[in-house]
């Protein structure tokens, strides 16, 4: 049992104090000044990977005029 836990915490990597984040395109400043994409900063930190997909909230704005017509 101690070995699993052991081995668990050595594979666990986190992510802890504050994240300058742009609050408009979401990047994140690292400590060398340059600004990362979150998903870039996150997944080189972190085992952390992502996938995208599109909540209803933001479908419904990106294409709220894409039943409407343009005459």
């Amino acid at each position: 049992m101690n070995q699993r836990l052991e081995r668990a915490l050595a594979e666990i990597r986190t992510l802890s104090g504050l994240l300058p984040t742009c609050m408009y395109c979401k990047k994140i400043r690292d400590q060398g000044g340059q600004w990362n994409p979150r998903e870039v900063y996150i997944s080189q930190r972190t085992q952390a990977e992502f996938s995208h997909g599109i909540c209803p909230d933001c479908q419904e704005r990106a294409y709220a005029d894409a039943g409407q017509s343009h005459t």
